[in-house]
């Protein structure tokens, strides 16, 4: 009874040892990294596609945090959203380049008032923007990256990014994906005719659904087409539900820029 006590034990503390690994083993797959730049520093972690194949190009997305994971210890920016790229099922069916950056801590993405219920595009991007564009530029050039096939997203502060960053760089992107965030409408036309899949919570008071509401009909306005998914029932952390819907990211990779 004492080995089959301790036998079990010992399974248990294997299987334990196990679990965590598994559910943490992903976070391995993103390579810390850093884009330097007069003076500045713009820490990332970068996922690749699990084989290279010479000669052929994959898609990249760009993963932007919310405000709660600035900082710069490159590691709580994958809290949310990432894994779902990460997971084994994800990489399979979708191999890719992902690169998750790491605004600093009292910087944003697009620096405008997220409780305002509308805003103007900055006539620059923002510190932390303009690393992100030089680092979108220098990937290009080093890795093997399909430039048709580049994606955005990203989560309140995160959103406002996404749209930000689309509508500065309509050129390079094939789609976007915005979560619980919020855009100038004004530039609503520059983006009509990309494939944009935006959400967000009908019960969010952190970023009022109206910004998302209002880009969408600003696009429709203009001729464009987007998807938009509210959850009636979810405040701000509509990003749960968005980045675990398998039709999101099925969507997302089969979106090329013509």
């Amino acid at each position: 009874m004492l080995f089959c006590s301790t036998a079990f034990s010992v399974l248990q503390l294997i299987s334990g040892l196990t679990m965590n690994y598994q559910n943490n083993d992903w976070q391995q797959l993103l390579t810390k990294e850093t884009i330097e730049a007069n003076g500045k520093k713009l820490p990332y972690r970068m996922m690749k596609p699990e084989n290279v194949e010479n000669g052929k190009k994959y898609p990249l997305v760009i993963f932007l945090h919310g405000a709660g994971e600035r900082g710069t210890d490159n590691q709580v920016q994958l809290v949310h959203g990432v894994k779902e790229f990460a997971k084994v099922s994800s990489r399979k069916d979708f191999p890719c380049y992902l690169i998750a950056p790491q605004c600093p801590t009292g910087k944003k993405w697009v620096e405008v008032d997220w409780s305002s219920k509308t805003h103007k595009t900055p006539g620059e991007p923002s510190e932390s923007m303009g690393l992100l564009i030089q680092l979108l530029d220098k990937l290009q050039k080093s890795e093997a990256i399909d430039p048709a096939r580049i994606y955005v997203t990203g989560l309140s502060m995160g959103g406002y990014g996404t749209w930000d960053l689309l509508c500065r760089h309509p050129e390079k992107f094939a789609a976007g994906v915005p979560v619980c965030g919020g855009g100038d409408e004004a530039q609503a036309k520059k983006i009509a005719n990309l494939p944009i899949w935006v959400f967000h919570g009908a019960k969010d008071t952190a970023v009022i659904p109206e910004r998302s509401r209002n880009m969408v009909k600003a696009l429709e306005a203009s001729g464009g087409k987007p998807k938009y998914t509210e959850y009636p029932d979810v405040a701000h952390n509509s990003w749960d539900k968005a980045y675990s819907d398998p039709e999101m990211m099925k969507w997302l990779f089969s979106q090329k820029r013509k």
